[in-house]
Order: C-alpha cells, then structure tokens, then sequence
C-alpha cells in the first residue's frame, strides 16, 4: 500500500510538472485569450481600446522620417446640448471635426489622450481598399474583374473560389460567415480566438466551404471578405500589407504617430479590424478623401479610386444603407457623404459639400442596438450642417 501510495504520489507530481511546463510554454497564448475574453468588458473596454498591443501581437506601420503635417485651428465649434448628450450616451472617447481641413473641435474623453493610439475595428477596411486603388493604378492589380485565386491560390477549392476582386470589395462574396459578435461560437469570435492564441488567418480563410449566394447577387456583411483582399493584395506584390500601406498611404500623409497592426500567428496583418492610429491621424484619412486623394501636396489616392470607391455600388436594397468598395454611404447620402465605421463606435464621416471631416472613437458596448447607427450619422450630419453653412 505505502508502495502505491509512492507512486501516486510520483504520478500527481509528474502531471503538476507538466502542467507547469504548458502553462510556463503556452503562457503568452493564454494570455491573448484571457485578453480575448475580457476585451470588451465595461471595466477595461476603454483602456483595452487603447492599448491593444499589450494583450496582442502587433508591428509597426512606419510613418516615415518626414515631418508630421499640422493641422492648423479654425473657429472653434462649441457643440450643441444634442451632441453633448450623444458623447456621453456612447461613451465616445475621442472626437476631432475639422472644418475645410482646421480643426474646429476635439476632445479626449473617459481618461484617454490625444496621443492614444486606438483600435479602428472595421474602419481599417477603409485603409486596404484605398491601397487597392493605388495598387490598380500602378498596375499591380490588373482588374476587379480578376478573380481572387488568381492573385490567391490557396483559395482555390473554397467557397471564394470563383469570387472576383470586386465582389470582395463590396462584401457580395456570398460566402457563408457568421458575423454575430455576442455569439461566443460565431465565425467572428472564432477567428478572434484564432489571432489570440497565434494561429494563421490564411488558414483560417481557407477552411470556408459554404456559400449563401453566387458571387456578385447579394451584399451580406462578411468581415473575412477584407482578409481575402489582403490575400490578394500579398499575392499580387509579394510583400507585406504594413510595409505597402507605409509606403503607399502612412508616409506620404506625414502622420503624427507611428500606427500599428494587429497580427496573427505567422506575422500577418490583421487587415479586416487591427490598425491602430490616433484620432487626429484618422482626420486625416478623412480629410485626404474629402481632398479626393490629395494631401500634403501630394495626390495619394487616385481620384478616380476615391469616387469610386465611396459610391454605393454594392448589391443591397433600395431602402438599406449603402455600401461600396469598403466604404458606407448612409441612406439618403448627399453627394460626397461617405463614412468608415467599426463597431463600438469607431467612425470617419466625410462631407465633401459641407467641407467636414469628423473622426471619432468610443467604447460603446450598445452599438448594436436598434437605432444606435441612425442616431451617430444623425449627430454627425447636424454638426456638419452647422459648420456647413458658416
């Protein structure tokens, strides 16, 4: 009996060891997703929404060694009672409106700082379809029309396998992904915990066998659809997305701060929701689009590419909010009204008649409910009628 009792013993200290060993060996993996788990939380969603490359793997967007372009300051825009109450019902944490390319307003809010460089979510896929546009000018791309295995053979065999580079870019793939956040097992969540303990979007990507619809018949939101045009985009160049967006677009806008991308386990940008970049650099994005692609006295952005880009040429009903090549139009848009937007807040709403750009950010944990889209594009446009007319 003492015998087995000593080899019980031995046994239990043997499994402690080892779990000791995984735990000491896997520790950064359980990490990201403790971090995944937590990361919307109402007591950490702000900080977390700031500081993502603490719980995540990141690299650099280089911004380049050249000067930042200022901002110069306009008359300062003092906010209406209905704006005041929509920052607080949102839990808006940054704002910046500029005004024919001044800044008239901004404000830092719940204990963040200028300086904070935030999590965009999907106004990254705004990012990726404007290098597509350069890409295509330059001939590195030769069609939308081109299908996606072409420039992404792994692709070949899954359910994008017959979708054309315009279809992805109006999310009219019609490949089968669940979008749900609030459900734990959806394909959003899964891929979430994909990048949280280090393994491969490409992978990730090509595992999707199911379709809803031919390509090109029906718009459905389908967030993977921007990893596939980074596939492409890859593909067709040979180089990585951070290093052409540092070229192409960062550099040549001179940003105030280096931004970043999330990554999966291989290295890859998580091109569909992982930039991060400061407020006032997200007005800047804003006002380069509503300059159609010029800034710092350079034309970054073909023009033709941002009209084309920002027009609703995506499959959806008459009724519904418009969508382009990763860009929202809202319902009855006035010409040149156009927006990027992420969930829990994230936005850059361009008037091109009213001259407005406002960038702005939040940790809104109720943006999915009904009426919560309408009312920010309603805030946004009653202070680009103010600014407008003056």
């Amino acid at each position: 009996m003492r015998t087995f009792g000593k080899w019980l013993g031995r046994i239990l200290l043997a499994f402690v060891l080892a779990a000791l060993v995984v735990g000491v060996w896997k520790r950064d993996e359980i990490a990201r997703l403790m971090a995944v788990n937590s990361l919307f939380a109402q007591d950490k969603i702000v900080f977390n929404f700031s500081h993502m490359d603490q719980a995540f793997l990141s690299t650099p967007v280089p911004r380049g060694d050249g000067p930042t372009t200022e901002f110069a300051y306009g008359p300062e825009f003092t906010p209406m009672p209905q704006v005041d109450d929509w920052i607080a019902e949102r839990d808006v944490t940054a704002l910046v409106v500029l005004k024919d390319g001044e800044i008239v307003y901004e404000n830092y809010l719940l204990g963040t700082e200028p300086d904070d460089r935030r999590i965009s979510w999907s106004v990254a896929k705004s990012y990726l379809s404007a290098l597509v546009g350069v890409l295509l000018d330059e001939g590195k791309i030769a069609s939308l029309d081109d299908q996606v295995t072409q420039y992404a053979p792994d692709l070949m065999g899954t359910a994008y396998e017959g979708a054309t580079i315009r279809n992805v870019l109006n999310m009219a793939s019609g490949v089968t992904f669940d979008e749900d956040y609030l459900d734990k097992n959806s394909d959003i969540n899964r891929m979430g915990r994909v990048i949280a303990l280090g393994g491969k979007l490409d992978e990730f990507t090509a595992a999707l066998k199911d379709s809803f619809a031919r390509p090109g018949d029906q718009w459905q939101y389908v967030s993977i659809d921007t990893h596939v045009i980074g596939m492409v985009i890859r593909g067709a160049t040979g180089r990585t997305i951070p290093d052409l967006l540092s070229e192409k677009i960062i550099t040549p806008m001179g940003l105030e701060f280096e931004p970043y991308y999330l990554t999966d386990g291989s290295g890859e940008a998580f091109v569909l929701g992982g930039l991060n970049l400061t407020t006032r650099d997200f007005a800047r994005m804003g006002q380069m689009f509503l300059q159609d692609g010029m800034y710092n006295g350079t034309q970054i952005i073909p023009a033709e590419w941002v009209a084309a880009s920002t027009a609703p040429t995506a499959p959806t009903q008459a009724d519904a909010i418009g969508y382009g090549y990763q860009w929202w139009v809202p319902k009855g848009a006035t010409k040149g009204e156009f927006m990027a937007r992420g969930v829990y807040g994230q936005y850059i709403y361009i008037n091109q008649t009213d001259g407005v750009v406002i960038a702005t950010n939040a940790a809104d944990r109720k943006f999915r409910n009904d009426g919560v889209s309408e009312q920010n594009v309603e805030i946004f446009r009653l202070i680009s009628a103010t600014l407008g007319g003056k």
